[in-house]
């Protein structure tokens, strides 16, 4: 059985092993060099000093995924709309557990106060990042058309969002 849970310190070679594929075989990100262990460490930490969830989907003490979120920009305005990121290795692709994680990342996010969630995915033809997103109540908001280059194409960058518990109608503080 996979068991979601937040992210610890032992689980960073697994993941920084899951990204780097997606880096060098994928166009769900735009990075093409894969990080080191030691900076997808201070990207987490970075993650877990805002408050914001940063879970792994482990089996059998195997990580299969990871998914996290952070402020949509820098800003202090921003802090209330984060962007997601899901990444599963290669092997875990198509079994659902994307959906597992994303819904997992949702609650979390908006148990600390989030309200919205924003995706912005790599590439127009992420048909499995675009249906994770759609399955879990992600709405289309537009297309930026050739955006990044990787592989030797442009690629276009997909934006969708899903609004969290009760999303723009209160004030959050």
């Amino acid at each position: 059985m996979t068991h979601i849970r937040p992210s610890r310190d032992e689980d960073l070679d697994a993941i920084a092993a899951i990204y780097a594929h997606h880096v060098l075989h994928g166009t769900g990100t735009f990075e093409t060099e894969p990080p080191s262990v030691a900076e997808m460490a201070a990207r987490r930490a970075d993650v877990l000093s805002r408050n914001l969830p940063y879970l792994v989907a482990e089996q059998d003490g195997e990580i299969l995924g990871f998914a996290y979120c952070n402020w949509f920009k820098p800003r202090p305005a921003y802090r209330y709309s984060a962007e997601d990121s899901i990444y599963l290795a290669d092997g875990a692709r198509g079994q659902g557990l994307g959906s597992r994680l994303l819904a997992a990342l949702s609650q979390a996010a908006e148990a600390v106060g989030v309200r919205k969630l924003i995706a912005v995915i790599g590439d127009s033809a992420n048909a499995g990042s675009l249906g994770v997103h759609r399955a879990q109540g992600f709405t289309h908001v537009g297309v930026l058309k050739h955006c990044g280059w990787k592989f030797g194409e442009w690629r276009d960058v997909v934006l969708m969002e899903k609004v969290l518990g009760e999303g723009s109608a209160t004030s959050p503080e």
